[in-house]
């Protein structure tokens, strides 16, 4: 699908049933326009960066409140989209002709209809955090690459999407190296293990969900984004006050460090950045590509992760499996960009 803009937007934003054209297409084999590499490669820059971000407030200067971090994300996020719609650089919905009122934002009962999806998000959200401490980086990223099936069994299910063998062989040489690497962690935690798997079923509802939701409210990645944060800001702000998060927060002895302050004020830009480039991914190009994605960036994930945090030993087949994995990835990419499978 290509952007579509509207004569109140500047900043790129999707509608979910634009037209290709031949323009936009590497070439006529192409599967992926030039706008959809574009978001492809801005989601993995903002995924790898991310993940370091709040790696570093959860692991080196150990805050102890997970929920706490997602929800300063959430509040800045809808912080971000209020500023940019009220000074007219982005519009919440898909097409001009359909554009709210701007003292409304968004209605209530479209609103209302972004429920599902922003419950999906903020299990997503609390449970990819909660992984991110539970396991090491290396290992993390390993799980996630998972994710891959659950996304490809739920668009079976619900779309009954189907796939060439290309695709179905790249996606097994990604579990495949997935399993491999994951064979010799001798940091095993069951229950990280446990919570990764949780963030990988919901990321797959979550990204199946968004072009579904947005066709049928109308509304484009900004609109979906803000309807999400307005669920999910409040709910997550009881249940820190009912864990007592805040009073935990409010005696974290670096809480106005002044290093702590900026990798908190970066882990919000770019999880509002990331959020955005998700919505813009996975309705350009698919559930299934925004997960490919997520894979395609663990590679300097993982080298990144090793080198500031370590947390996992040097091992061949821990590397074996990841350049399977890597491998798998890539031949992903080359099918869907080139030989348009």
């Amino acid at each position: 699908m290509a952007t579509n803009s509207d004569s109140t937007s500047i900043l790129p934003v999707t509608s979910v049933d634009p037209a290709y054209t031949e323009k936009e297409k590497f070439s006529k084999f192409s599967a992926i326009t030039k706008n959809g590499a574009y978001a492809a490669i801005f989601n993995m820059t903002c995924a790898v960066l991310l993940v370091m971000f709040n790696k570093a407030a959860l692991s080196t200067y150990r805050f102890p409140c997970v929920n706490v971090i997602t929800l300063c994300q959430i509040i800045s996020s809808c912080f971000f989209l209020y500023a940019l719609q009220h000074l007219k650089i982005i519009s919440f919905a898909a097409n001009e002709a359909s554009t709210y009122n701007s003292k409304i934002l968004v209605p209530v009962k479209t609103l209302i209809n972004t429920l599902p999806l922003s419950l999906t998000y903020l299990l997503f959200m609390l449970a990819s955090m909660e992984a991110v401490r539970a396991v090491s980086v290396p290992m993390y990223t390993t799980i996630r690459r998972t994710t891959v099936v659950f996304t490809m069994t739920l668009e079976y299910i619900l779309m009954k999407q189907s796939y060439t063998r290309p695709i179905l062989g790249s996606v097994a040489i990604i579990v495949l190296g997935a399993v491999v690497a994951g064979l010799r962690d001798f940091s095993f935690d069951s229950y990280g293990y446990l919570v990764v798997f949780i963030s990988n079923f919901a990321t797959a509802i979550y990204l199946i969900s968004i072009a579904r939701i947005g066709e049928s409210t109308g509304l484009n990645s900004f609109g979906l984004m803000w309807c999400t944060g307005i669920w999910c800001g409040p709910i997550l702000l009881l249940w820190t006050l009912v864990q007592g998060d805040w009073e935990t927060s409010l005696n974290y002895p670096y809480l106005l460090s002044p290093g702590f302050l900026v990798v908190l004020f970066l882990s919000c830009v770019l999880a509002f950045l990331l959020n955005y480039s998700v919505f813009l991914n996975t309705t350009l190009n698919s559930a299934l590509t925004q997960t490919i994605c997520g894979n395609l960036k663990d590679f300097f994930t993982i080298l990144l992760g090793w080198l500031v945090f370590g947390g996992l030993p040097f091992d061949l087949l821990n590397v074996s499996g990841q350049v399977l994995s890597f491998i798998g990835s890539a031949m992903y990419a080359y099918y869907k960009l080139i030989v348009k499978c």
